[in-house]
């Protein structure tokens, strides 16, 4: 089973979302653009793991407390188009705990540094280009209420997330 743990947003930050993949849409930017089911912050990927009652209970070991997300800039990896976060000292303390409570557990999960981003369009381009067009995301801001372990599975038009458990209040 392919896991994620994940932030997942209220209906007002992902319309705004939306509307900035429409704006980009507008700008001739092309490519598989993140259905509004799928958009989401990755907190840690814990990839293939057989175990959800594991990740479950590390998730529950990190004391949680709400906090606010707001959307700044925008940018890519290569072909993978993304929304930014303004810096969250609240964001990155709370992934630095729910990552050393995996690595306490020995769940496997991806180490690479933690880089808060909405991932919006897989394989973007810009006039055959990567480079980003001058684009601004909206101004948006959310509550993060709580956290989700999600699983992913290949679906017929591409991955389908689905909530496997929360920690927190529901969306």
């Amino acid at each position: 089973m392919r896991l994620f743990i994940a932030i997942r947003f209220d209906a007002a930050f992902l319309g705004a979302l939306t509307d900035f993949q429409a704006q980009m849409k507008a700008r001739n930017v092309r490519g598989r653009f993140s259905p509004l089911e799928n958009l989401h912050l990755t907190l840690a990927f814990v990839g293939e793991y057989g175990d959800p009652d594991a990740v479950m209970d590390a998730m529950a070991s990190v004391p949680f407390e709400p906090f606010s997300l707001r959307l700044e800039g925008v940018g890519h990896f290569g072909e993978l188009y993304w929304a930014g976060l303004a810096e969250s000292p609240a964001l990155a303390a709370y992934a630095r705990r729910l990552r050393r409570a995996l690595a306490e557990r020995n769940i496997p999960f991806d180490c690479k540094r933690f880089s808060p981003h909405i991932t919006l369009i897989r394989k973007a381009e810009f006039h055959g280009e990567t480079p980003l067009p001058e684009i601004r995301p909206p101004e948006a801001e959310t509550e993060v209420t709580g956290v989700s372990l999600m699983r992913s599975d290949r679906g017929k038009h591409g991955h389908v997330y689905t909530e496997i458990g929360r920690i927190g209040e529901t969306i």
